[in-house]
């Protein structure tokens, strides 16, 4: 049986990857050329992926130009931070783990670096310093890619998913201002700053008194039409053997409001259920799996929120936009106007509704269709 060509829960493949032509080319662009650039978009739709697919590009056509993507999810201190950064920088400079030793000694003036070494030089390399001679001279981490770029006459780019995380750090007030101060300054590398909370990220770097303001280039990443989904998936199915028509494949994208990662999901459990071609039925069974998988998820979410908030969500599912009125406050159970204020700004900040033409809706499409099962006991039937 062949695997299925939906990818959902990892960054995509170049086979599954779709459409984004015109924001890969600006992101290479920008990368290439020099310009700091910042990816703001809700989760899951795609930023990781985009950000892979730009720099496979970029490697194999660049050589004096070194890429490096970390992923700063589970780093929970300033020197976790710092050290891993550096070894990140050190490793891609060189090819050879001899160069990676010299490095540790020839860059650092005022830190003493602790090099070790596995069986496998290549996949087993750590690097760590004295924590408070980082803190004091941090700077010579956050400098180290601009010096080893202009003494190897090469170049770097360096992504970092999930930069918001950094905000969770002790001091990171005054670690932001170094960061900002240090890499502005650099003429050799280029910085990608994206991650997965967009009203974090905004206020990063659209907020005038924060030191990122104007960093760089910031893109909001937009959904992918409707029709290039359509052409994705009946294409995927007839590569595999399977036979999906144009009505069927566009109702995918209609049901997940073109979610990437929804339109992924939807389309491989139709995909699974499909022997030959995919029908209604399929269609309708897949939506009923996809839903009950993401149940402990959503289930956990509406824990996590209080009554009036989950109160706002039933309002925003009926389609409410007066919010602070009396009679979809008293309908609703809401509180005062001061509460439903709180409660929408928090639900916005979370990701889990936001506004669009102003109306406002669940930014998790299958969320929504939960929400709707649990709350109101409506079931989503798919028909043509």
């Amino acid at each position: 049986m062949k695997n299925s060509p939906f990818i959902y829960g990892t960054t995509v493949s170049v086979l599954s990857f779709i459409n984004r032509e015109n924001e890969s080319r600006k992101l290479k662009s920008n990368l290439l050329n020099g310009i700091n650039t910042t990816i703001i978009s809700p989760r899951r739709w795609g930023k990781s992926s985009l950000v892979e697919k730009v720099i496979a590009d970029i490697n194999k056509k660049e050589k004096l130009t070194k890429t490096i993507i970390i992923d700063l999810f589970s780093v929970g201190s300033e020197e976790e931070f710092l050290e891993k950064f550096a070894r990140e920088v050190i490793k891609a400079s060189s090819s050879k783990w001899q160069e990676w030793m010299a490095s540790g000694k020839e860059y650092f003036k005022k830190l003493t670096p602790k090099l070790s070494f596995g069986i496998d030089p290549i996949s087993d390399f750590s690097l760590s310093f004295d924590l408070q001679e980082l803190k004091k001279n941090n700077d010579e981490i956050l400098n180290l890619p601009e010096i080893i770029a202009q003494k190897k006459g090469i170049k770097f780019i360096i992504c970092l998913d999930e930069f918001q995380n950094l905000s969770s750090f002790k001091d990171y007030i005054v670690f932001e201002k170094k960061m900002r101060a240090c890499w502005q300054r650099h003429k050799s590398v280029t910085y990608c700053l994206y991650g997965s909370k967009r009203h974090m990220m905004s206020d990063i770097f659209n907020n005038p008194s924060k030191p990122f303001y104007r960093f760089g280039d910031i893109m909001l990443l937009q959904k992918i039409e409707t029709q290039k989904w359509v052409s994705f998936i009946t294409k995927s199915f007839s590569n595999t053997n399977k036979v999906i028509d144009e009505e069927t494949a566009e109702m995918i994208p209609f049901i997940m409001k073109n979610h990437s990662w929804y339109v992924q999901q939807l389309a491989h459990y139709t995909w699974n259920l499909t022997s030959k071609k995919a029908t209604l039925n399929e269609l309708n069974t897949a939506l009923t799996e996809l839903i009950n998988a993401n149940a402990p998820l959503y289930q956990k979410e509406v824990e996590s929120i209080s009554q009036t908030q989950i109160n706002l969500l039933k309002a925003v599912t009926k389609g409410e936009t007066q919010f602070t009125s009396t009679v979809t406050m008293q309908k609703y159970l809401l509180g005062t106007p001061r509460n439903v204020s709180k409660n929408k700004t928090i639900l916005i900040n979370s990701d889990v509704i936001h506004e669009i033409n102003g109306k406002y809706e669940f930014v998790d499409p299958a969320f929504e269709l939960w929400f709707n099962k649990q709350f109101f006991n409506k079931v989503y039937t798919i028909k043509k």
